[in-house]
């Protein structure tokens, strides 16, 4: 299907363009409250509620403006120590990097994209929940842009998300953008329906123990390591596998290394700085190794910073290969 299907002319009201008269002083447009969702097609979302983004404009030929809101409860999101989820902030970049492939670089929807790398810093001063859901603007970068035959084959974001005129976070990440033909021998033994062969559920780690209130939202089961465990993949979770996937989904490994950093710690953290790397698909069908590796604390024993933040590095691995890693800088609970 061609993105042509979808607007890209923005027409939102309570959207001020670069180019309007009344835009402010620098051109950057002003976003004032919004009532829809982009597309959730732009977004690879099946659920509306799974959407984070709001609206987007060029600003130049490789600049945006995006909105985005994330509400105060999600389903999966949850808070922690009372700021929103850290993950939501990634999932929020990973959605801008979706959507501006295929509404301003025209990439047909039925493409595949692999994400390479994800990384998210955020302020938890800025991003603690309040009365009503939080308001985003998004100023977004492309850089690295890859073409072939005119057609976009890759590229990479870096965002800076702006909540009432603070900085709230910041991020980024590299994607490739992939044919249905070439997704499909690429992938020609595995299901693209996901109703392919898949692990059985195997038991969750207690859930306290991994920051979760609820064990449909561990994806960490206990192998008798104390940092080791096999990935838990459960493709009938709705916000993990919002829709059919025939691999395990880069979000979930993520959430495999907070979870393990929680565990390894002993208690709830909030990580402030993330930065991951996918390095090959990874198969539903096949154990899958998460690997906690804190490193050491100062001298004082109060962690590797200030305020005692401490710093995890997670590995995953199936078949004896390195399939992601990840780095999670964590703000101890506030007291």
């Amino acid at each position: 299907m061609s993105v042509s299907t979808y607007r890209t002319t923005r027409v939102i009201p309570g959207m001020t363009h670069p180019q309007d008269p009344g835009a402010p002083a620098g051109g950057a447009p002003a976003f004032q409250p919004l009532t829809s969702t982009v597309p959730k097609e732009l977004v690879h979302r099946a659920s509306v509620a799974e959407v984070m983004l709001t609206d987007w404009a060029r600003r130049g030929d490789h600049h945006f403006a995006l909105a985005a809101q994330w509400p105060r409860g999600h389903s999966f999101f949850t808070a922690v120590d009372g700021c929103h989820d850290p993950l939501i902030a990634a999932e929020t970049i990973r959605q801008t990097g979706l959507l501006l492939a295929h509404a301003e670089y025209a990439v047909p929807l039925g493409h595949h994209f692999l994400v390479s790398n994800l990384n998210v810093a955020v302020r938890p001063a800025h991003i603690r929940v309040a009365a009503t859901p939080a308001s985003l603007e998004l100023d977004v970068r492309c850089h690295d842009i890859k073409q072939r035959r005119g057609e976009l084959t890759g590229l990479r974001i870096d965002v800076a998300l702006h909540r009432d005129g603070h900085l709230a976070a910041t991020g980024g990440g590299t994607l490739t953008c992939i044919p249905p033909k070439v997704y499909q021998r690429l992938r020609a033994t595995h299901s693209p329906t996901g109703t392919g062969a898949v692990l059985p559920l195997t038991a969750p780690e207690p859930p306290q123990r991994v920051g979760r209130m609820s064990p449909t939202d561990v994806v960490l089961s206990p192998i008798g390591h104390p940092h080791r465990w096999q990935l838990r993949v459960d493709t009938r979770h709705p916000a993990l596998f919002d829709h059919p996937l025939d691999h395990v989904p880069g979000m979930l490994l993520i959430e495999a290394a907070r979870q393990a950093t929680t565990h390894t710690l002993g208690h709830t953290t909030l990580p402030h700085t993330l930065t991951s790397q996918f390095l090959h698909y990874v198969e539903l069908d096949t154990p899958c190794t998460i690997q906690a590796f804190p490193l050491p604390t100062t001298g004082t024993g109060t962690g590797t910073g200030p305020g005692g933040n401490r710093t995890v590095h997670i590995t995953a691995r199936q078949n004896q290969t390195d399939v992601f890693h990840c780095t999670l800088t964590t703000t101890p609970p506030q007291k």
